[in-house]
């Protein structure tokens, strides 16, 4: 049978992968490609002291920094490629203090911007007027903030922090600033460290900036850019602004929001800018996007006090080795796992409608029975996360309890943005809000929502903290509020605030369900990326809908770090067209949902009074949760994205876990009315595989394939009308 256009598709992707593998320094086969083992890339700091030169490097990546007449980056290194993300040297922060913008460190006097030849930077000078580098300490990666792990709701163990090494290159001010006047004498005794980390096991490093005041008078840390690269072109075009493809250098920031589920509306602090001293590129009009800035959009206008620290956020450079969508989205899956270990945790979970204790009770008791693992009392079901009750506190602190002596953590929800605070006078000042409302986390309001969260944690023992809305980057320009001075400081301040709480649950063993981009702050869970209102669709098309959302929303999310959502009664509307309950009335639907989710290994919010409504029902929720379980460590690994849904044909996608025992689980779905018959082309490169494959179709017996020299197998498969299927691969 003739292959499909996209499994054709899907084959000639995956030989563009292994022809840049084969080209390059990682070797075919999954033979050092750190994708399938990334063990043998450890960190390394080397320090040479003749040439004046640092290096960080880990076989996959290397960046080398000259610290003599001052220190800057004078090599950024693609090693799985050969290729320099470097093109022109630029100081290794720039910083504004009392009104006057420092570089620091940086050299200068590059002949040309395109690229940097190493006999040139024998002859670079200092900056003048930058901070002046001092010296360096090594050392290795320290965690963050601290992490208490569930590792019962998770399929590997994860390191924290994640293994490496780190380097510390000191600057003190100048005698004379920037503008040849002699330094403010604050500023004079003020220092900044620029530290970088760099890991193991993948091409990742991180970097930040801490700014310190030695004086005895207090310093305005007005602004700051915590990372400036002038960074080889992804593209160059001489006229127009084309659809520019940037460099190959994933980039974010833990200084990130905006209410979305998905990261390119998410990086505020991250800027692909035109470089207008490139004068010698392509683009007629310099507009090429080549010059690599990370800085909060505004202030942070901190005031530091004598003897004060002040901390950047941490940006995350993600060097890529390929053009193909799949393998670049796994080097980010991997990033995730390695820097937000706790986005692994996939616990199983209910939403109970009511939060009355008999409601709670029965979702509990539903749930331990059929194999759940949490409950979070949901929005709309009566849980006061804001309640300063003593009794009230009592009577939830007992219902954790009962949860507990069940096996199941229980949590709540809390609505923080698109909402008013009690006093009018605490809401966002000035400016649109992202929600069209919101109280200000820098007010008095906010300060004390914050801490009463934490207060109900604490003396109710809850474990899951669904925090709706969190904060999407609003500014205030309020001059009367307590934790901020006006605008220019009010989304650090917030943005702060937020996170302290998130790191405090994290070091707390509490989980976060936050539907806006704080994995790298400590949430585990955000949306899959789903419109609500197509819940008020008839149930046959939800069924459909809901594997695309999963096919889309996992290119650069794990399985485990979106949530989908199951409403169990009527939601949005549609009647009874739309809705699952009675649930035994509608059990071919309800088993279809669960194949979808657990077969996706993505976890759901069950979203209803109960979970079963008979024998029968019950049954097939067990059996669906047992599957995950049972299958948990391959479910939890990559997905490999091979057709997706859209009713016309067989979709599939393929699990894939190199390092385990099951190294891959293919899911098939017949979404036709009719039997179908077929052969499959399986790519099985990234299961580690390499000449053949034992595959049992469910629990059946193995067969053995012969993978072609593309690392393919032919599968054969038939399914039932709207039949699905699934394939170990060990």
């Amino acid at each position: 049978m003739r292959p499909t256009y996209a499994e054709m598709k899907s084959t000639f992707q995956l030989l563009i992968v292994i022809a840049t593998l084969r080209a390059g320094t990682v070797g075919a086969a999954g033979q050092n490609d750190w994708l399938i083992d990334g063990t043998p890339f450890r960190a390394a700091i080397k320090v040479n002291a003749t040439n004046h030169e640092i290096t960080l490097e880990n076989g996959l990546v290397r960046r080398v920094f000259r610290i003599a007449p001052n220190a800057t980056t004078v090599a950024f290194d693609n090693l799985m490629t050969g290729e320099s993300l470097l093109r022109a040297v630029r100081p290794e922060a720039i910083i504004e203090l009392n009104g006057t913008t420092y570089d620091v460190g940086g050299l200068t006097n590059q002949p040309v911007q395109n690229f940097l030849k190493p006999e040139w930077i024998d002859q670079l000078t200092a900056i003048p007027g930058a901070f002046q580098y001092l010296g360096y300490q090594t050392g290795k990666t320290a965690p963050r903030f601290p992490w208490l792990p569930h590792r019962e709701w998770m399929s590997r163990n994860l390191p924290w922090p994640p293994p490496g090494v780190s380097l510390t290159l000191e600057f003190q001010a100048p005698a004379r600033g920037p503008d040849t006047n002699a330094t403010d004498p604050a500023i004079s005794q003020t220092s900044v460290e620029v530290h970088y980390e760099l890991y193991d096991g993948l091409p990742l490093l991180s970097k930040w900036i801490v700014v310190k005041n030695g004086s005895k008078a207090p310093v305005r840390l007005n602004h700051f850019v915590s990372e400036v690269l002038a960074v080889t072109e992804g593209e160059s075009s001489v006229g127009g602004e084309p659809q520019w493809v940037l460099p190959r250098l994933a980039v974010e920031t833990d200084y990130s929001f905006g209410g979305a589920m998905g990261t390119l509306d998410t990086l505020p602090s991250v800027h692909w800018l035109a470089d207008p001293s490139y004068t010698s590129q392509v683009n007629y009009d310099l507009k090429t996007p080549c010059l690599l800035e990370c800085r909060p959009p505004l202030g942070p206008d901190q005031l530091l006090a004598p003897g004060d620290r002040f901390e950047s956020f941490r940006t995350f450079e993600l060097a890529q080795d390929s053009t193909d969508r799949e393998r670049n989205g796994l080097a980010r899956r991997r990033m995730y796992r390695t820097l937000a270990p706790w986005t692994a945790e996939n616990p199983i979970l209910m939403h109970a409608r009511q939060a009355d204790p008999a409601a709670v009770k029965l979702a509990v008791d539903q749930c331990a029975a059929v194999g759940f693992e949490m409950v979070i009392m949901s929005f709309g079901s009566g849980f006061d996360f804001e309640s300063r009750d003593p009794q009230y506190q009592a009577g939830i602190k007992e219902l954790v309890a009962y949860a507990k002596s069940k096996g199941i953590a229980l949590g709540g929800y809390s609505l923080c943005a698109s909402r008013e605070a009690d006093d009018p006078a605490d809401n966002v000042v000035g400016g649109k809000p992202a929600f069209g409302r919101a109280p200000c986390l820098a007010s008095t309001w906010g300060s004390n929502y914050l801490a009463q969260l934490r207060i109900m944690m604490e003396r109710t023992g809850l474990e899951v903290l669904e925090h709706d809305g969190s904060y999407p980057g609003d500014t205030c320009a309020a001059t009367n509020h307590p934790y901020h001075h006006g605008q220019d400081d009010s989304q650090w301040a917030q943005w702060k605030a937020i996170t302290g709480l998130y790191q405090w649950c994290r070091g707390h063993g509490v989980y976060l369900n936050v539907p806006d981009w704080y994995y790298l702050s400590g949430s585990s869970k955000c949306g899959m990326g789903y419109r609500e209102v197509n819940w008020s669709l008839p149930r046959e098309y939800q069924e459909l809908i809901e594997r695309q959302n999963i096919f889309d929303g996992t290119w650069d999310k794990t399985a485990s770090m979106g949530w989908m959502f199951v409403p169990l009664t009527e939601y949005q509307g549609g009647g009874p067209a739309a809705t699952i309950e009675p649930l035994k009335d509608h059990l071919p639907h309800y088993e279809q949902r669960l194949e979808n989710l657990f077969g996706a290994g993505v976890i759901a919010c069950y979203r209803g009074p109960r979970l079963y409504d008979s024998n029968e029902t019950e049954a097939v929720v067990k059996r669906w949760v047992t599957f995950y379980k049972q299958h948990r460590q391959v479910l939890d690994g990559d997905i490999l994205h091979l057709r997706r849904a859209d009713g016309r044909d067989l979709d599939y996608l393929l699990h894939v876990n190199p390092t385990g025992r099951e190294k891959g689980l293919l899911m098939v779905y017949n979404p036709l009315a009719a039997e179908v018959t077929k052969t499959l082309r399986v790519p099985l490169y990234y299961t580690g595989k390499t000449t053949t494959a034992a595959i049992s179709e469910r629990d059946g017996k193995p067969e053995h394939y012969q993978l072609d020299r593309n690392y393919n197998i032919n599968l054969p498969v038939r399914l039932p009308a709207h039949g699905v299927d699934w394939f170990l691969v060990e």
